[in-house]
């Protein structure tokens, strides 16, 4: 019986009569018998895996398997670990969808991109509505528009029974200058120069040092009329 969670054939349910073998450190010790193979891995206190079972003969390692599977099982969860996990995030909008509520939902649809997302953009037609899938195909070009500079289209928009509908993926370099130009066009808002920052700070000053006199004389004044 071969191992059930993995593919590989171990020790005894070897059965190709021939086997290529390595060792554990990877050096070629030839082709020989099963039964050979399994009895010099025995004698080091090992195992014999089938590590490709497709070649002819097939190929064989003599490794300790509890440490094999640990050292895979180790590589499996780094892996998995690193993997990023895309969630798909869905935003519905009607054909008469007014223009603040599309404003309001592609800057959902934005944000989604921003955190890494995929989205799905879909028009839902109801009623009578289905009978002009043309003004659902004009708000999804207004959609396809609005979200190019962050994203890009997965495939051409397509109807499904009464939706219409497209994937977007985030495109890391347009969301990148898209982040850049809004950090600037906020920057322009408030162009307080490093010159005027010294000014400003000099005028503080300025008032703290008035401020202190006026305290110091008050203080005198007090000495004086008592």
């Amino acid at each position: 019986m071969k191992n059930k969670k993995y593919k590989e054939r171990v020790n005894d349910q070897i059965r190709a009569p021939q086997i290529r073998v390595l060792d554990d450190e990877g050096n070629a010790l030839g082709i020989m018998s099963n039964t050979e193979a399994l009895r010099i891995a025995i004698s080091r206190g090992m195992d014999l895996v089938e590590i490709s079972s497709t070649s002819k003969p097939p190929v064989c390692k003599i490794v300790d398997y509890g440490k094999f599977n640990y050292e895979r099982q180790k590589k499996e969860k780094l892996a998995k670990k690193n993997q990023h996990v895309m969630n798909i995030k869905e935003i519905r909008f009607n054909p008469n969808t007014d223009t603040h509520d599309i404003e309001f939902k592609t800057k959902h649809l934005r944000q989604f991109l921003f955190e890494g997302h995929k989205v799905k953009a879909y028009v839902m037609f109801k009623g009578r509505m289905i009978t002009h899938p043309e003004i659902g195909k004009k708000l999804m070009d207004e959609i396809i528009e609005k979200l190019g500079n962050v994203a890009k289209l997965e495939s051409p928009p397509r109807m499904e029974g009464k939706q219409l509908f497209a994937y977007f993926l985030p495109d890391k370099a347009k969301i990148q200058v898209y982040k850049d130009n809004l950090a600037k066009e906020k920057k322009a808002e408030n162009p307080e120069t490093a010159n005027q920052k010294v000014t400003k700070e000099i005028i503080e000053k300025k008032a703290d040092n008035t401020k202190g006199i006026t305290e110091d004389k008050n203080q005198t004044d007090a000495k004086e009329d008592a």
